[in-house]
């Protein structure tokens, strides 16, 4: 691929080009046979939820075509994101929400040709620094051990498991989705200092609360 930049696409820009994002997501991710469809139409169901979302913000990485994206919105102050989290939440992560400043990656995707090895984690900490973040925050289907281990390599921190109702919408109800709770603290750099529950916090990224 040629040299890539990226861009911010607003909500509308985002609903114009979702069609695209979605041949996106299907070129990505190896769906089984007949899954396709299905993976498809679930990625356009979570990126229209999201588009609705205060706050809502995409970013692509592009050349002559779109090699990755990442999207997601800021973290409601009042904890409903970690409903079901599984035990006390980390108290640095519990007050970094109330204070605002945590930001929920809720999907990325990289196309596999692309020869940028690092490009979702360049995308991924391009928009939490535009937003200011302290935090990252993701959560991940506990199964999907590949998706997990590709956050962990890209500096995200597992803090423990988050269980939540199955869509009782659909024809055959299953089990409480069981999914694994990221974190990626974007302190970085000579003022970065652990706290004691292993998070980093740097008071570059501070803002009052």
């Amino acid at each position: 691929m040629d040299a890539l930049r990226l861009r911010r696409l607003n909500r509308w820009q985002a609903e114009t080009l979702k069609e695209d994002l979605a041949d996106l997501y299907v070129e990505s991710f190896r769906a089984q046979p007949g899954e396709g469809y299905r993976s498809r139409e679930a990625f356009l169901r979570r990126l229209t939820g999201a588009v609705r979302r205060p706050g809502f913000a995409l970013l692509i990485a592009e050349s002559t075509a779109f090699a990755g994206c990442v999207y997601g919105f800021p973290v409601r102050r009042d904890g409903t994101w970690w409903r079901g989290f599984d035990g006390p939440l980390p108290r640095s992560v519990e007050q970094l929400t109330a204070s605002g400043h945590v930001f929920a990656i809720t999907e990325t995707v990289i196309h596999p040709h692309t020869d940028d090895q690092r490009l979702a984690r360049r995308l991924q900490y391009r928009l939490l620094a535009e937003h200011h973040a302290s935090l990252g925050a993701t959560l991940v289907e506990q199964g999907d051990s590949a998706v997990c281990n590709a956050f962990l390599s890209w500096g995200w921190q597992d803090i423990g498991l988050v269980r939540r109702p199955s869509d009782q919408q659909a024809l055959r109800p299953s089990d409480p989705e069981v999914l694994r709770a990221l974190v990626l603290p974007l302190g970085i750099g000579p003022s970065a200092t652990a706290h004691p529950d292993g998070l980093t916090h740097d008071n570059r990224t501070q803002r009052p609360g």
